[in-house]
């Protein structure tokens, strides 16, 4: 907290804030602003309320904050940064950027959605960065945009253009990461998959089975190329481990020529029980190894898990806001709570104190 409190222009605020992280930490069957202000003390939730809403700080600069913290304890020369989107399950219509729409995460078509950029390394993998998707309904209409506190020059832009805002200001900060990585949502967007490439950035990005890709040969579906892959092409490797063990796939790649400098092939994973395929393009400024790929392509998963830590243990979703600067105040003071267990359980899984202690808590 002391790494942030300068981002507040008076000396209550970040006290509040203090109290408001650890309310998000603390052991609640549910988590808002009245909750927290009970928990903490207070006889109101006048103040936490102010704290989201009125109060002079800017969450863009904690947000800032909280990435060099992450990267900082979870540095990883190996990192991969991962954009996915998540949905809150908010009900009504006046809350920013709320639209019926299907969200994985929710199984179901739930009203919110935001963009989260995913820092995920060999000691961790936490939320870096933030950006809330409002649909062509919102943008389209000035006064509810300025209802909902909206900047004035708020205009429409996609998921992966939003995932493109958020690798700029990653890069720019000067931190490091090898790759990024994303669903069909990301991977199907020349535009990102071009202005990564710009940045010298690797990805692997998923896509869709129709997506296509031009050959030596010509241009062809993916799934057209995966019945011309031959079975001595095909390697056993695993995408990492999972709640179940290693997440061993077949894999096999084809080279796609460009004249433009740069590695860039079509990485196909085949399901060694249904025979299922899944397809991913991936471009690097030089040649890597097919392991290194598949390490890649793995760690998309992390983002869900962070989905459903953030949700579970920092009340990532739990906001009751209703406004474009409240919201992304919670949001942000939520990722720096999940950042900071996330780094607290790197120095104790460094120190070999982290098994010790479940070990204890099992007995």
């Amino acid at each position: 907290m002391g790494r942030i409190a300068g981002r507040f222009a008076r000396v209550e605020p970040p006290r509040r804030a203090a109290r408001l992280v650890l309310g998000l930490l603390a052991d609640l069957p549910r988590k808002n602003c009245w909750t927290i202000a009970e928990w903490a003390g207070e006889t109101t939730p006048d103040g936490m309320q102010h704290l989201l809403g009125r109060a002079k700080w800017d969450a863009d600069q904690v947000r800032d904050d909280v990435c060099g913290y992450v990267v900082e304890h979870l540095h990883d020369d190996g990192a991969v940064l991962v954009v996915d989107e998540t949905g809150d399950v908010k009900k009504g219509t006046g809350t920013v950027g709320v639209q019926r729409q299907y969200t994985g995460t929710a199984g179901r078509i739930e009203n919110s959605h935001a963009v989260y950029l995913v820092y995920a390394g060999k000691r961790g993998h936490v939320a870096v960065d933030r950006e809330l998707y409002v649909p062509h309904s919102w943008t389209s209409d000035p006064d509810r945009c300025r209802a909902a506190g909206l900047a004035e020059e708020t205009t429409f832009a996609t998921k992966p253009e939003l995932a493109t805002r958020m690798v700029a200001r990653f890069l720019d900060a000067g931190h490091q990461a090898a790759w990024v990585a994303g669903d069909e949502v990301y991977g199907g967007n020349p535009m990102l998959r071009t202005a990564l490439e710009e940045r010298g950035a690797g990805y692997v990005l998923a896509v869709a089975c129709s997506h296509e890709v031009t050959t030596g040969a010509g241009k062809f579906r993916a799934d057209i190329l995966a019945k011309k892959v031959p079975k001595r092409a095909w390697q056993k490797l695993s995408a990492g481990a999972g709640a179940k063990g290693h997440r061993v796939y077949n894999w096999a790649v084809i080279d796609l020529p460009d004249p433009r400098p740069g590695s860039r092939q079509l990485l196909i994973r085949r399901n060694r029980s249904t025979g299922e395929l899944a397809y991913y393009r991936r471009y690097s400024p030089a040649s890597v190894p097919l392991t290194v790929l598949v390490r890649v392509a793995g760690s998309r998963w992390r983002v869900e898990e962070f989905f459903q830590s953030g949700k579970g243990l920092a009340a990532l979703d739990e906001h009751q806001v209703r406004r474009y600067t409240s919201w992304s105040r919670w949001v942000t003071l939520a990722m720096l709570a999940h950042a900071f267990l996330t780094a607290v359980r790197a120095v104790l899984e460094g120190r070999g104190t982290f098994g010790r202690l479940l070990e204890d808590r099992r007995h």
